[in-house]
């Protein structure tokens, strides 16, 4: 069906920028990264600003109820690539996704690299998430049915947890929701990579660039933890809703993720949305598809939480 015209009017501006974003410094890039309009955000019932204390660091947290009353949740992971993003730019998607699936919706703002490299970010994931379902109560969520989820960087960090918890007999999400998750490959690199190499927004030396500041060295990018298809534990992991974009350097590692979880006996929804690219749960406000494509993924996390 070809690109979307409203992004391919998005990816001319951007392309046309003078500098490359690879080729600013990670401050700099955090600096210009696009936020999500204040305009675009939807109304939630309650927004919380809080701040979880772990044995050796603070992580900020913000909580959005659809519902002033005790839920299921999901602990949010945002994207930009373990380097950029934070609890302000995923905004208006955390409270579109708890309204969407009728949950709470918990975001974590993790340490950033070149910072705190890997496994920092990791760390960080998964021990915020055992902080809250040990502190369901407090929270006001249910602690039998929270989910993890994120996107790009934070899906894969959504994924890492679940794998984690088994590994540490720590407590389990009950559900996966990834949105163009960054989960790794094994083998030559998957046509995706090659196809949408360039123009699409991640661009393959934007990548490079992330994990040239993720990763303390070259062998950290087959780690499980950095790479979950290397794990020995997949069939561990709980039901997930894996969500790809026809014009994503990312795409065909996500799809082949997903089925390697199948061959595992994990339950998974998968679908690749046509017309769309990478990051396209921030165009939700603009891109009648990407908001589609949103949707879907929360009413499989609903369903998950409320059956």
């Amino acid at each position: 069906m070809g690109l979307n015209p409203k992004i391919e009017a998005f990816l001319k501006e951007v392309n046309a920028q003078p500098i490359p974003l690879e080729s600013v410094s990670p401050e700099q890039f955090r600096n210009q990264a696009r936020m999500q309009d204040d305009e675009s955000k939807q109304e939630v019932a309650k927004v919380e600003e809080r701040q979880i204390e772990l044995n050796d660091r603070k992580l900020p947290i913000r909580i959005y109820r659809s519902k002033n009353k005790t839920q299921p949740a999901l602990v949010f992971y945002h994207g930009g690539g373990w380097v950029v993003g934070s609890i302000d730019s995923h905004d208006a998607t955390c409270r579109e996704i708890a309204n969407l699936a009728d949950c709470t919706v918990i975001s974590v703002d993790y340490r950033l690299a070149p910072e705190h490299k890997f496994p920092a970010a990791v760390g960080d994931a998964y021990d915020s998430f055992q902080w809250i379902a040990a502190n369901a109560d407090q929270l006001g969520i249910e602690q039998d049915k929270i989910a993890v989820g994120g996107d790009s960087a934070g899906g894969n960090l959504a994924t890492v947890v679940c794998l984690l918890a088994e590994e540490r007999s720590g407590l389990k999400p009950v559900f996966q929701l990834l949105l163009y998750p960054s989960t790794g490959y094994i083998g030559e690199e998957p046509a995706s990579l090659q196809e949408n190499a360039e123009g699409y927004l991640l661009t393959k030396r934007l990548m490079n660039w992330f994990r040239s500041h993720y990763y303390r060295t070259e062998a950290d990018r087959s780690h499980p933890y950095a790479s979950p298809v290397h794990s020995e534990f997949l069939h561990t992991l709980p039901p997930a809703a894996i969500l790809t974009a026809e014009y994503d350097p990312l795409r065909d590692e996500a799809r082949a993720y997903a089925e390697q979880l199948t061959r595992e006996g994990v339950d998974v929804f998968v679908k690749n949305y046509e017309g769309l690219i990478h990051g396209f749960a921030g165009f939700t406000a603009e891109v009648e598809e990407a908001y589609r494509a949103v949707a879907e993924g929360a009413a499989q996390l609903r369903e998950a939480l409320y059956k």
